[in-house]
């Protein structure tokens, strides 16, 4: 028998700006409790320095988290040359300085350059990334470092929005990047090029996928508006298919629409000829009831693949 979980059975997507000292997870408990949500998760983590854009999947938006988690992301960030520290960024240990007062802004410019396009990174010690079960960064606390695996990330655009000179040198950066870009290891990257230590000591994320700082609300007025009912809360919420505004939409009448809720393939005059799409059923007054993703068969039908299970239904098994 399936556990029964607490709370309520609300979807959503919610774009926090997450505060600067707060894990990723905590900061979703904090959201969750608010909502008295059954089910929550998150799109993959910030670090706790870091502040922005982190969307929040609340109940069957969690089926999509993927989409967002997968999506180019975008972040301001302030690198300091001349220091760094065994994190990488402000919150760790110095463990080199060096003057940086020599270093010019077109030095910065054209290293810049040369780190935009495809990377290979080695992630930092200090990251979630598991080795044998155990995070990386709990083994960096018992002051142990282990070989880890380059990845390709591709850096699309990076550019600098403003230089401070002098021996401890601050540049202000703009980054629009694959996902699994670190960019604390990117300013460490830029320092090794420029000949001096570096971290960064301000990180924050601009935007997730479609999701931008515009969407994001904090921790403040996300209790502000709890204070007065649920249903304001639930009026912030976007919806749960928006990580997937990228797939074709394909619209179904109430049989097929039953019939593929069923877990069966559905004929589909003049549909996409394959791949995933969206699957809605269109109710009288043109409402549009997101039923989840299906796939185009080679054949014309459109087969289930991740639906959502109606509120309804959910409401029932509480």
């Amino acid at each position: 028998m399936a556990r029964k979980r607490h709370g309520r059975p609300i979807d959503g997507l919610l774009v926090l700006d997450k505060p600067a000292g707060m894990t990723s997870n905590g900061a979703l408990q904090r959201v969750k409790r608010l909502f008295s949500a059954a089910k929550a998760g998150h799109t993959g983590s910030l670090d706790p320095l870091a502040t922005g854009v982190l969307p929040l999947c609340l109940g069957e938006a969690t089926k999509f988290s993927q989409y967002v988690l997968d999506a180019d992301k975008a972040y301001l960030s302030t690198f300091v040359l001349g220091e760094s520290t065994d994190t990488l960024d402000a919150e760790g240990e110095v463990t080199a300085t060096a003057d940086a007062s020599l270093v010019t802004q077109e030095q910065v410019q054209t290293a810049v350059a040369a780190l935009t396009g495809p990377l290979e990174q080695t992630p930092p010690m200090y990251s979630a990334i598991k080795r044998n079960g155990q995070p990386l960064y709990k083994l960096a606390r018992q002051g142990l470092e282990v070989e880890r695996k380059t990845r390709r990330v591709v850096i699309h655009d990076f550019h600098v929005q403003g230089f401070r000179p002098g021996a401890r040198a601050e540049i202000d950066v703009a980054i629009h990047c694959t996902k699994g870009t670190y960019v604390r290891s990117l300013a460490e990257s830029l320092g090794a090029a420029l000949g001096l230590p570096a971290h960064v000591s301000v990180l924050r994320r601009s935007q997730a996928g479609p999701y931008d700082l515009a969407m994001a609300l904090s921790l403040e007025q996300l209790e502000t508006a709890a204070q007065q009912g649920l249903a304001q809360l639930d009026a912030l919420l976007l919806p749960a298919d928006g990580p997937l505004q990228g797939l074709p939409a394909v619209t179904l009448g109430q049989a097929a629409a039953f019939y593929l809720q069923q877990g069966q393939p559905v004929l589909v005059p003049n549909g996409p000829h394959n791949g995933m799409v969206r699957a809605y059923r269109g109710h009288e007054g043109g409402e549009m009831e997101f039923l989840g993703i299906a796939e185009m068969l080679d054949d014309g039908r459109l087969a289930p693949r991740r639906l959502v299970v109606p509120k309804s239904a959910r409401e029932r098994a509480q």
